[in-house]
């Protein structure tokens, strides 16, 4: 597959493999999670990744015995761009560049704190002990929780915002939502 006669693309990345890229949690993964395209200045979802990308992928992954799926679209989900990014998430990104074909943005530790405060409420595990170790200040954890909020407003979300922020020592923040 000769990606070269395609366009170049800028992919913007979340969750483990950002968080790794960016030195700020130290473990593995065997994903890299695209959230969006950057195009224009302007952040796209991803999804879905073009057919060509992911048959770039598959031969990477092929060749290096990668998981399936280990490049994906998972957080790309239309509800997120719906509802919108946090504020100012296309400012922060930390760009790096693989060749001429390829430029990866890393969302920033702020926004990372934005999407694992969601991740931790709704699916727990891993995400929770990222959150934790970002050490968020209550200022962070303040604005994370608000902008989670927007994703989901029943109440019953709220109710386990309020418990992830309680285990990480800050329960005193739910007075300030």
């Amino acid at each position: 597959m000769r990606v070269r006669h395609h366009p170049p693309i800028h992919l913007v990345v979340c969750d483990g493999s950002a968080l790794i890229a960016l030195k700020l949690v130290t473990r593995t993964t065997q994903d890299v999670d695209v959230l969006a395209t950057l195009e224009n200045g302007q952040l796209h979802c991803a999804r879905p990744l073009p057919e060509w990308l992911l048959a770039a992928a598959e031969a990477v992954r092929s060749e290096l015995s990668l998981p399936i799926h280990w490049l994906n679209d998972g957080p790309a989900v239309e509800n997120l761009f719906r509802l919108g990014l946090p504020v100012g998430v296309a400012e922060r990104l930390v760009v790096r560049d693989f060749g001429a074909a390829l430029q990866v943005s890393f969302i920033s530790r702020y926004d990372q704190i934005h999407f694992k405060l969601y991740a931790a409420a709704d699916q727990g595990g891993r995400h929770f002990t990222d959150l934790r170790k970002l050490n968020a200040t209550p200022e962070e954890l303040l604005a994370a929780a608000r902008w989670t909020f927007t994703q989901d407003v029943s109440d019953a979300f709220r109710q386990v915002v309020v418990k992830v922020l309680q285990a990480l020592g800050h329960g005193d923040l739910h007075e300030r939502l």
